[in-house]
């Protein structure tokens, strides 16, 4: 999840696994897969960081728990 304003200020959390497309317009616009688009107030650059640091933590967390599962003798499933 990330969070972005709207352009009237108010803050918003999305799922950053359903985003498909950010753009420019002059707004930047989120389209997600669910069809739904937001306008918001984060620069496309902005939103792109915001996307892969959610994605770097999900993955820190990922190897931790693969660790965790090594080091205990557990099978990958």
């Amino acid at each position: 999840m990330i969070k972005v304003r709207k352009i009237n200020g108010e803050e918003l959390v999305i799922n950053a696994e359903l985003i498909e497309t950010v753009q420019a317009r002059p707004d930047t616009t989120i389209s997600l897969a669910t069809g739904n688009k937001i306008i918001v107030k984060d620069t496309v650059s902005e939103v792109i960081e915001k996307i892969m640091e959610y994605r770097c933590l999900v993955n820190q967390k990922r190897t931790k728990n693969w660790n965790k599962r090594q080091a205990k003798g557990d099978k990958p499933q």
